[in-house]
């Protein structure tokens, strides 16, 4: 019903509540209560008592009205689940994934303000108060397992690309899943998936962005290696924008991948690279390999050369300080 009233009072500058009431079909006592629930989410809006009500102006919330407004996706986006609070989005997401039946389509999204228990890869935290952009995407692919790690590279792309356009910055990708601005942390990817031996069920492609966050905000442990896109800017980033930008350009590069063009996505990813040409520690869980980042290889994966020449190909892994 807000989004409805929202419609009706961007078409013109002044809407009166006997014409949203009748257009509505509901009493006009039920567009004053409507108008007050706009006013408590952010909205600023005016009434006159000859002319009606105004929208003045709207708030940077990651509402659905607000998000799928001039966002020009086929799929990605289309439906919409808004949580002002959220434990996490992966979470909420694969919840929802497991009821595709129930009419989940592909694309849905899961998006919060803030998150209370936020994950990282490896079950690390992830700091993720207001300011922010946390949401998780719904797929589908009729991809082999194997592509699970294309997709975090292919989310990075979009990432990035998301960034440079609506901020100018040009980020870097750490690999696998860390984009950095000036060697510290602006945005993660945790993509998790249920698959069976030779197809994906489902894939849930969780996303933080540290946008509009102070820098003392974050604790202290992290704020050394952490950054925001509002600090390196030196003012507010439009959340909306950024986040429209980020699902147009994820929904191109998804479609590049799902017609097995992933060669050139590949590409692309290294010229933000962060991580080919130096010499890296990756830690594989069972042990700790240092050598030089050589190559993405077309699964994804790392190439790393050892001092003694042999090349490793790791496809998962974390890089040590």
């Amino acid at each position: 019903m807000t989004g409805d009233i929202l419609k009706y009072l961007r078409e013109k500058e002044y809407v009166s509540g006997e014409v949203l009431a009748r257009k509505l079909k509901i009493s006009r006592v039920a567009v004053w209560k409507q108008i007050q629930k706009l006013k408590d989410m952010g909205y600023k809006i005016t009434s006159d008592q000859n002319l009606g009500y105004c929208l003045v102006s709207h708030p940077d919330l990651l509402i659905p009205q607000e998000v799928q407004r001039g966002l020009s996706t086929t799929y990605i986006g289309k439906k919409i689940y808004y949580f002002p609070e959220l434990e996490s989005t992966n979470i909420a997401a694969k919840e929802k994934a497991l009821h595709r039946a129930e009419g989940m389509s592909e694309g849905t999204l899961i998006i919060t303000e803030r998150q209370s228990a936020g994950k990282g890869r490896l079950g690390r935290e992830w700091f993720s108060p207001a300011g922010g952009i946390w949401l998780s995407i719904i797929l589908y692919p009729q991809l082999s397992p194997s592509y699970i790690s294309r997709i975090t590279l292919m989310t990075a792309v979009a990432a990035v690309k998301a960034i440079e356009i609506c901020t100018q910055i040009e980020p870097q990708i750490k690999w696998p899943n860390d984009i950095l601005i000036n060697e510290k942390k602006v945005c993660g990817i945790l993509t998790e998936m249920s698959a069976e031996l030779d197809i994906i069920n489902w894939v849930v492609v969780g996303i933080g962005v540290n946008v509009n966050i102070d820098h003392q905000r974050f604790p202290e442990d992290i704020q050394a290696n952490t950054i925001s896109l509002k600090e390196v800017s030196g003012e507010e980033v439009l959340r909306v924008k950024l986040a429209q930008t980020f699902l147009q350009e994820f929904e191109k590069y998804y479609e590049k991948l799902k017609r097995k063009e992933f060669s050139s996505i590949l590409k692309e990813w290294k010229l933000y690279s962060h991580t080919l040409g130096k010499k890296i520690r990756v830690d594989m869980g069972e042990r700790i390999i240092t050598g030089e980042a050589i190559d993405i290889n077309e699964e994804g994966a790392l190439i790393l050369k050892k001092e003694d020449g042999e090349l490793i190909k790791i496809i998962s892994g974390t890089i040590l300080k």
